[in-house]
């Protein structure tokens, strides 16, 4: 066993030691993944033993044998909770890292980030969020991947299969430094049990969207894009936020998000969350306001905020279920509703049954699964009920994007049209992103300030700010709004305390916007101003998912159950200087119900960056504009137009629109 304490740089090269490190005490201090099924057999439970040994050495097997069967019975899945590394998980600055390339090390800090223990919901299972979104499956794979990285140099890439590090290919200085997939299985092979199974064996992993592509911000991100929604909500049903109520469920992993967003907007929010050490932390955190854990004193509060038209936001201890029935019942009127529960993970821990206590319900899960998903699928049928009460007295209620419609479909529940083909509540991408934002570009564009200063973060806002400034000036009219909406943001960035983590940004930008503040980013470093810079976008965003209830949940031609888009994306981006690539199966709305990729881009002041940048970020936008603007949505028609004004070199096929009147 390992008896001299090794330093950060050290163990990273170390990878897998060879002499085990001692067990580590199970931490019950931190939010751990819920257990999983037990869905193997005899016989695939000796195989998923022999595909976590094969990671050491046949003199450790012995040892390590029956503590992995330990932990595959405990907790369904194997860990390797002993090769957890003794130094703290967090983004540290790009300097610290024992790296040849700083392309790598580059991405050595966001994996780092994305498992840092105040960003990743579940840090000891190696999940940062939505209950399943893991980094690697294990603690083998995390440590063999930093090795590789640190010994890389600019003429190899490594290959990243579902957690597994394959390895380091030679290619070239031109090529992505790392390549990863998730989760992507032969088409039959993607129903809910396959990921329990597979995952279970080793082989694959589901990576919910930023969280395999080491692309994960925290929760400012999804606080963005959740103000932009909520502004555009109230804008659609023509109230102001001020005094205002919104309803909705989830403090985990993105859906903590909630009430931030809510108080940014500047309405009364209320989000339902039934575990305590999670609303307890964002508590702590000041994302929420006020705990309640009462529905009469809930009620109460609510009235007394919308009295003094307040920006509040509460969370109640307990189910969304009790809190629609209540305020049927208490006849508070609800403005806007929603839902960010993790219902693309409905049998393991994304949604909870009412009427049952969370301890109680978590035994359930792993011992009574059947049972578990017949009480989920009663709840989801109250849950439907409750809104619809809510709706016919004039509540805007919209999904929001977690698969709340689709599972309430299959369970069952008074959830579709009168065509029968329809949900009756529209996706917020349907109605509000989509139109209002994809279509004309604008999407989630990110950046890292690897320095780790605060001061570096501050000056990249600034920058930002002047760029997006100087744009609107000339902008057309159908974007007026999104400048404006985005310029008030990057003002109130720091204000608003959103960095949890890496130093880091985010706000909604078309390709002219994206390029040009990199650009921007790119001339500062090349002055000394500030640091390196990592680029990147979340996946949901114009181009980069192939997601038909939600991202492409507006394309109307019949291809939104088509994942060309996506795959093009990705394609796409690695030739033209993307850093690093990801592709995956399964995000915020299903395994097998998405397909979805990101990136990664180093910025270091170079002639070399400003070419990649041009060429990658005009290409990662107007790949998704072209095929929204062929689905015939009118604002992409307009955007891709202006897109081959401004870059001659852009070419791409227009649709003729036909008369309805010719056709009926």
């Amino acid at each position: 066993m390992h008896t001299t304490k090794l330093s950060f740089k050290d163990q990273i090269l170390e990878g897998i030691p060879n002499i085990l490190p001692e067990p580590k005490p199970y931490d019950t201090s931190i939010n751990h993944a819920p257990k999983r099924k037990a869905i193997l057999s005899a016989e695939e439970e000796k195989l998923a033993l022999r595909n976590a040994l094969r990671y050491f050495d046949k003199k450790n097997h012995k040892t390590l044998l029956p503590e992995f069967k330990n932990e595959l019975d405990i907790y369904g899945r194997i860990y390797m909770y002993r090769l957890r590394p003794d130094y703290k998980m967090y983004a540290r600055p790009i300097s610290e890292y024992p790296a040849k390339s700083t392309q790598a090390a580059a991405i050595m800090l966001m994996i780092q980030n994305n498992l840092d223990y105040a960003v990743a919901q579940h840090p000891h299972e190696l999940i940062t969020y939505g209950g399943n979104g893991g980094v690697f499956s294990n603690w083998a794979q995390y440590r063999l991947t930093m090795k590789y990285l640190a010994e890389m140099n600019d003429e190899q890439t490594l290959t990243m299969y579902s957690g597994h590090p394959m390895g380091l290919f030679p290619s070239h200085k031109e090529a992505p430094r790392v390549v990863v997939t998730n989760g992507m299985m032969i088409p039959n092979y993607s129903q809910p049990d396959d990921w329990e199974k597979f995952n279970a064996l080793g082989v694959t992993q589901y990576s919910q969207m930023t969280a395999g592509s080491y692309m994960y911000i925290g929760p400012q991100g999804i606080v963005h894009g959740t103000t932009i929604t909520v502004l555009n909500g109230f804008r659609k049903i023509k109230k102001e936020p001020k005094g205002n109520l919104f309803v909705t469920s989830g403090l985990g992993g993105m859906s903590g998000a909630q009430p931030k967003a809510g108080n940014i907007a500047g309405c009364i929010t209320v989000c339902a969350e039934v575990n305590p050490k999670i609303t307890q932390v964002r508590l702590d955190q000041g994302w929420i306001d006020e705990k309640i854990t009462d529905l009469d004193q809930l009620v109460t509060r609510v009235e007394k905020a919308k009295a003094h038209k307040e920006t509040i936001s509460i969370a109640y201890l307990g189910n969304i279920v009790d809190v629609w029935e209540k305020f049927d019942e208490a006849n508070v009127h609800v403005d806007l509703g929603s839902d960010q529960t993790s219902l693309h993970n409905p049998w393991a821990g994304g949604y909870y049954p009412v009427d049952i206590s969370f301890e109680d319900a978590n035994d359930m899960m792993a011992n009574q699964p059947e049972l578990f998903k017949e009480k989920v699928q009663e709840t989801l049928r109250r849950h439907t009920n409750a809104i619809n009460k809510h709706t016919s007295k004039g509540t805007y209620f919209f999904d929001y994007g977690n698969a709340f419609l689709l599972e309430a479909s299959r369970a069952g529940a008074d959830i579709m049209a009168e065509n029968g083909i329809d949900f009756r509540y529209p996706s917020y991408v349907q109605d509000i992103m989509g139109p209002m934002c994809f279509d004309y570009g604008f999407g989630p564009f990110r950046w890292v300030c690897a320095s780790g200063k605060p001061e570096d973060l501050i000056k990249t806002d600034a920058i930002a700010c002047k760029v997006l400034e100087d744009i609107k000036k000339n902008s057309p009219e159908e974007i007026q709004q999104q400048m404006a909406d985005n310029i008030q943001w990057i003002k109130g960035a720091q204000e608003n305390k959103l960095v949890v983590g890496s130093q880091a940004r985010i706000l909604y930008a078309d390709a002219e916007g994206r390029m040009k503040i990199a650009e921007a980013f790119n001339q500062a470093i090349k002055n000394g101003k500030i640091g390196t810079v990592i680029l990147g976008r979340d996946h949901h965003d114009v181009s980069g998912t192939d997601s038909p209830y939600r991202e492409t949940s507006n394309i109307y031609d019949g291809s939104r159950f088509t994942a060309d888009m996506s795959i093009q994306n990705v394609i796409g981006d690695s030739f033209r200087g993307a850093t690093w690539v990801s592709i995956h199966n399964g995000g915020g709305v299903g395994w097998g119900e998405v397909i979805n990729g990101g990136f990664g881009m180093v910025l270091d002041g170079t002639k070399e960056a400003s070419k990649k940048l041009k060429h990658m970020l005009f290409w990662d936008v107007n790949n998704g504009i072209s095929r929204r603007s062929w689905a015939r949505n009118e604002g992409a028609v307009f955007a891709i137009k202006r897109a081959m004004e401004i870059e001659p070199n852009l070419k791409v096929t227009l649709p003729n629109f036909v008369d309805d009147e010719l056709l009926n």
